[in-house]
């Protein structure tokens, strides 16, 4: 037997039906959110990750599917949205577009060469969003609520956000130098990929998966201390949006975000669940200011957010959360002779290209097995034929929930089933 890959999945049965359940629930908040649908490849060039998520990532140094295909050209699976759909924004210049900022969403399957674990494959989908054009404080509280109000709608409880600011430039250049400064006596006692970070993004040993845990790391100085006046000023603002829409969140001055293109706004969206433990944490992004003019796109300000939806249907697994998924069947079609059949398969057409969900029987079961067909699939109406009832051009249908029974006409079935669905 050929066996999937590791690290992949299937989706299938009751999983894919709470999977789509909860892909349309996340276009239907977008949707109100006024954002626009993208789709890109999932394959790019190699050179848009390097540059765009950045070398010092673990996703870029580690993770990433890398080839050389064909044309002698390295490619990539893509491991996240946002450098894809920075790409799509520069080279079909939208930053031309009248109606500015670009809001953009978009739900895909991602591709990270990493343990798979619970909650964390190697195929996994990502759905998020972008917002090109604007550095307005309003904005960043905005994409913020946006997993906020998705998770509550779908019915998590005890959603939280946490938000820090990696502040500007000025910030930066202060605090990488205190970091540095701080961190230099300690080496000897991190990890290998932590002193190759020492160098290139200091930032990033505070995110280390081996060493973030130390108790050296953890009383290093923190970012938000080191706020020039004009990015603090900004956080501010951002806080007070969020307090306007009546969200809560805290300060989480350890944020810090796995990716090296952040700026200002980080933050992450964790919902309380003991059994998930790590897993808990199910959005998260922030502001990227000099993202698209790094990736030779004009000098536009952005911010973003991206989850996991693997991740989210396990948190609702695990919250035993119940949702209202609407896999019944309106009708179906009972029959045994094989006119009858011929009969049904016509009005299956019918029904169906009139907007009825609908089934028929095809693996030649006797009534009783059919009628036994129709419960697996929790059919609401019976549609049982017989010769002599098509003969007069009348149609028996039984009601599955009440037991009622009734003869109607072909022109009423439509009416008929409109009418009591």
């Amino acid at each position: 037997m050929i066996a999937k890959q590791k690290g992949m999945i299937d989706i299938y049965g009751d999983y894919a039906k709470n999977w789509q359940y909860v892909e349309d629930a996340i276009r239907s908040v977008f949707e109100k959110y006024n954002y626009d649908y993208i789709r890109t490849p999932i394959l790019e060039a190699t050179e848009l990750f390097h540059r765009g998520v950045g070398d010092s990532t673990d996703i870029v140094t580690k993770e990433t599917y890398d080839f050389i295909d064909r044309g002698d050209r390295n490619v990539t699976l893509r491991p996240e949205g946002t450098a894809g759909v920075v790409r799509a924004y520069i080279e079909n210049k939208m930053y031309g577009d009248a109606s500015q900022p670009k809001k953009l969403y978009y739900m895909g399957t991602m591709y990270r060469y990493e343990r798979p674990q619970s909650g964390r494959l190697r195929e996994f989908s990502q759905y998020g969003c972008e917002v090109i054009g604007t550095n307005d404080p309003a904005i960043d509280a905005e994409v913020i609520s946006i997993p906020v109000n998705l998770f509550k709608l779908i019915g998590l409880k005890n959603v939280k956000v946490k938000i820090n600011s990696l502040g500007d430039d000025e910030t930066r250049k202060k605090y990488h130098d205190a970091l540095k400064n701080y961190l230099e006596p300690y080496m000897n006692d991190l990890c290998e990929d932590c002193k190759n970070r020492f160098e290139k993004n200091p930032l990033r040993i505070l995110d280390c998966k081996v060493d973030g845990e130390k108790d050296v790391i953890k009383s290093a100085p923190k970012i938000i201390d080191y706020l020039s006046d004009e990015a603090e000023e900004r956080f501010n603002n951002v806080k007070m949006y969020l307090d306007a829409m009546a969200i809560d969140y805290e300060v989480d001055p350890n944020i810090v975000r796995g990716l090296d293109y952040y700026n200002h706004t980080v933050f992450e969206v964790v919902v309380d669940i003991k059994e998930m433990g790590n897993a808990a944490v199910l959005a998260g992004g922030g502001r990227y200011n000099k993202l698209v003019g790094e990736l030779d796109g004009p000098e536009e300000s952005a911010i973003g957010f991206a989850g996991g939806l693997d991740r989210l249907l396990l948190a609702l697994q695990e919250a035993d959360v119940k949702l209202n998924i609407k896999d019944e069947l309106d009708a179906f079609i009972m029959y045994v002779s094989d006119s009858e059949k011929e009969y049904a398969v016509s009005l299956n057409q019918v029904l169906r290209l009139n907007g009825f969900r609908c089934d028929m029987e095809y693996m030649s079961r006797n009534l009783k097995g059919q009628f036994k067909q129709a419960d697996r699939l929790k059919a609401r109406f019976l549609i049982i034929l017989n010769d002599e009832d098509i003969k007069e051009g009348n149609i028996k249908i039984k009601d599955n929930l009440t037991k009622e029974e009734k003869v109607v006409t072909e022109a009423e079935l439509i009416d008929f089933l409109d009418m009591n669905m």
